[in-house]
């Protein structure tokens, strides 16, 4: 029997898990317009906009008389501290309307440890000189690790959205597909995708530091034996599109039609899908000019999390939610996911 007041509980508990959720939304935004400036960081020069000084920029906490480079690098900084409070907030939230057991809170908790792990690559990035006009190995290598982790705290952040909304906890979902649906080939179009991204930063690198006068001399530079590793391995990033694209495609086919959540995002996907290939084409006729090259990276960003959520809601489309609330007086309450 329900204990009174048990109901008033639930639902209250509930709606805190609504705005929990939009809070979370509300980070992903968030971090995509962080990463999007970082990409300004890069492709202005102003990795050494604060000197080789961290946390302080230039010795100070706050940058006197700066230069155009230090205000960009500063407030790369002052956003990346926001992410950081927005991120604990998560953290937070998500513990309190959650109950013991939901993947939200383990999702969350990775957001967090990935975010400071973000931090920390971003200080070794300036503490080692890898910015600017560095064209070593070792930056490629450090720049490679720092945007795999970028994207996957995105998708961290994504996956801790996804499941304040579905409310599902572990070994009460019904509905799962997971047995049906080839994990393997998701696993492969997940990497290849982050590969992608992580290559298409790389190649933008490229050609902010090695900026060619014609499409005819960029090719030629692609093919030289003698050109830095940042140009002979431009091809990796539209040989690994064409990878990423067949999964999308795959996914798209097993969510279209759907008259659902699912449907809706696939509808997106494939738009956003469209108008990456478009803007990556326009990248290489037009020569990578810094507008597009961030216009590009803020359209990969957002396919990212469209990427993410397409394919947690076909692996697990469920549509029930059990809430264990500790004032629910030790009841179970089933509730309709939207």
């Amino acid at each position: 029997m329900t204990k009174p007041g048990a109901e008033q509980a639930v639902a209250g508990w509930s709606r805190s898990r609504v705005w929990a959720k939009r809070y979370a939304w509300g980070v992903v935004a968030y971090t995509v317009l962080v990463i999007a400036w970082g990409a300004m960081v890069r492709a202005t020069g102003s990795g050494a906009g604060c000197g080789s000084h961290w946390p302080l920029c230039n010795g100070q906490v706050i940058p006197v008389s700066p230069g155009v480079h230090t205000v960009i690098e500063f407030t790369h900084r002052m956003m990346t501290g926001g992410s950081t409070l927005l991120v604990l907030g998560l953290v937070v939230w998500t513990f309190r309307t959650t109950g013991k057991g939901w993947p939200a809170r383990v999702a969350a908790v990775v957001s967090g440890v990935l975010l400071l792990n973000e931090a920390l690559l971003g200080a070794l990035l300036v503490k080692l000189g890898y910015v600017t006009g560095n064209q070593s190995v070792g930056r490629m290598v450090m720049l490679s690790v720092h945007l795999s982790n970028t994207l996957l705290l995105l998708a961290a952040l994504t996956v801790t959205a996804l499941l304040l909304r579905t409310g599902n906890k572990v070994g009460t979902m019904q509905g799962t597909t997971w047995r049906s649906a080839p994990v393997g080939i998701m696993g492969v179009g997940l990497l290849a995708t982050l590969l992608v991204g992580v290559s298409g930063s790389l190649a933008a690198l490229g050609d902010t530091l090695f900026p060619a006068p014609s499409l005819r001399a960029a090719v030629a530079a692609d093919l030289s034996a003698g050109s830095p590793a940042l140009i002979r391995f431009r091809w990796v990033h539209p040989a690994s599109a064409v990878v990423a694209a067949m999964f999308v495609l795959w996914l798209l086919r097993q969510a279209w039609g759907r008259q659902d959540w699912t449907g809706r995002v696939a509808k997106v996907l494939a738009g956003l899908l469209l108008a990456q290939f478009v803007l990556g084409i326009a990248d290489v006729l037009l020569l990578a000019p810094v507008w597009l090259q961030l216009l590009h990276l803020l359209g990969a960003d957002v396919f990212w999390v469209a990427l993410v959520s397409l394919s947690s809601g076909v692996g697990v489309p469920g549509r029930t939610a059990y809430l264990h609330g500790p004032d629910t007086g030790g009841m179970v309450a089933k509730l309709a996911t939207p």
